[in-house]
């Protein structure tokens, strides 16, 4: 397997790296119950964040799929997708400084330099890489090129850290450079295939052969704000409004316990829905002609939590303590769970990804599951991915995709720290205006 050559500014940086591994110890022992709320808020996200920095790849920094060994491969899987996470995780640190800006900027640096020589298909990252040799892990038989929903999550949150690292800085310059330079060679247009519609895949070895269509809705609205956004390669408003907005599962409204949903599946699909393209794009007083989505994604919350305490599959433990339902691991593999695919499997980071939307009882889910089930569930990287009290079963792993979102939603409920750098940023604005939206920003 080829080796990457790295420059010298790489390997001063990842020494600095080094240095820095252990600046944030686990905390294994469980707090009492009279802990301020903000305490414990703390604790969850800081525990959490360990998965980005001391169990992230050593020679990139970018943060691996999972805990366990992900299918065969080994643990020198790296994930596109949550190492955007990541970056945003790393942000939330540094300004809670938890760790210093200068070794958040190090590490971000570090991290840019190893992607721009990683491998890219018309500017876009694969959904796994090889985390020390910057090569695809192909993600499927035919999925062995880019994935540009994948690298939407990423450039999610190297837009936050370009507009949070701005001062003038040999490195927080740098990371501006690098960031606008593999932004300027992503091809979003060319994902069209000429048509009005954004595909998923293309592979130098198989081309379209996945030809998967993105249509709405799903966790991939910020693939088209992005594409939109691109100032070098853009699609049309088109491309949104004949193909994201067609999707069969795209115009809901119908009421689910009481509460609208404007777009979607029936009773709403899993919860990433509501989280992945929002951990930076901002929902509150975010429109289009299609949905308010911060009425979109309450509600989706709503009908999720009503669902589980309401619990027609009479599974043990659910509770209003006790919900949430998104992809996440189970006890036989990994699934997408939801209202229309439950077998008792709750995945934490459903519920704690939701804090924004519905805080009290995000606040009680994260009570329940530190005080009543520590001992199961709590581990040095924070919540274990999930558990189902019907089977008696507890993971032990930990999902980069999983474990982000808690950190930065909670941010966001707290705040709204990645929400205001994001939607900073002049090319989203632009991107959003184009397709119709209309944004009343918060304070």
């Amino acid at each position: 397997m080829k080796k990457i050559i790295l420059p010298l500014t790489f390997l001063m940086v990842s020494v600095i790296c080094t240095k820095a591994q252990n600046d944030v110890a686990p905390d294994m022992k469980l707090m009492s119950r009279d802990t301020p709320d903000s305490i414990l808020l703390d604790a969850v996200q800081k525990q959490t964040f360990r998965y980005f920095w001391d169990f992230a790849d050593p020679i990139s920094g970018m943060a691996r799929e999972r805990s366990n060994e992900t299918f065969g491969y080994g643990k020198e899987v790296s994930t596109i997708g949550g190492t955007g996470f990541g970056v945003m995780s790393i942000i939330v640190a540094a300004d809670r400084k938890w760790i210093s800006r200068d070794t958040a900027a190090g590490r971000i640096l570090k991290l840019l330099n190893f992607l721009s020589k990683a491998d890219r298909y018309h500017g876009m990252f694969p959904h796994w890489m090889n985390g020390a040799t910057g090569k695809t892990i192909p993600f499927g038989n035919d999925d062995d090129g880019a994935d540009i929903v994948e690298t939407s999550y990423l450039f999610q949150g190297l837009f936050c850290a370009r507009q949070y690292f701005n001062k003038e800085s040999y490195q927080e310059k740098e990371i501006r450079r690098q960031i606008n330079q593999l932004w300027k060679e992503a091809e979003w247009s060319w994902f069209t295939q000429g048509k009005n519609v954004l595909y998923w895949h293309w592979s130098p070895k198989h081309a379209w052969k996945m030809n998967f269509a993105i249509h709405g809705f799903n966790e991939c609205l910020i693939t088209y704000v992005m594409a939109a956004s691109s100032t070098f390669h853009p699609v049309s408003d088109k491309v949104y409004h004949e193909g994201w907005a067609s999707g069969n599962n795209f115009i809901n409204g119908k009421k689910y316990f009481g509460y609208e949903l404007p777009l979607g599946f029936d009773v709403g699909g899993p919860l990433f829905f509501s989280q992945y393209s929002f951990l930076g794009l901002d929902p509150r007083g975010l429109q289009d002609k299609y949905a308010d989505y911060w009425k979109q994604n309450t509600n989706h919350t709503l009908i999720n939590y009503t669902y589980c305490v309401k619990n027609p599959g009479q599974y043990k433990g659910y509770a209003e303590n006790c919900w949430g339902l998104t992809a996440g691991d189970a006890w036989n593999g990994y699934n997408a769970f939801s209202p229309t695919n439950d077998d008792g499997s709750i995945t934490p980071t459903a519920a704690l990804s939701a804090f924004p939307y519905a805080p009290e009882k995000s606040m009680a889910a994260l009570k329940h599951f530190y005080f009543d089930m520590g001992d199961k569930l709590w581990s040095e990287y924070g919540f274990k991915d999930g558990f189902n009290e019907t089977k008696g079963w507890y993971a032990e792993s930990h999902l980069a995709i999983d474990q982000g979102p808690i950190i930065v939603m909670i941010e966001n409920y707290r705040s709204g720290l990645l929400w205001k750098l994001f939607m900073s940023c002049p090319e989203v604005q632009g991107g959003l205006h184009k397709l119709g939206f209309t944004y009343k920003s918060k304070p």
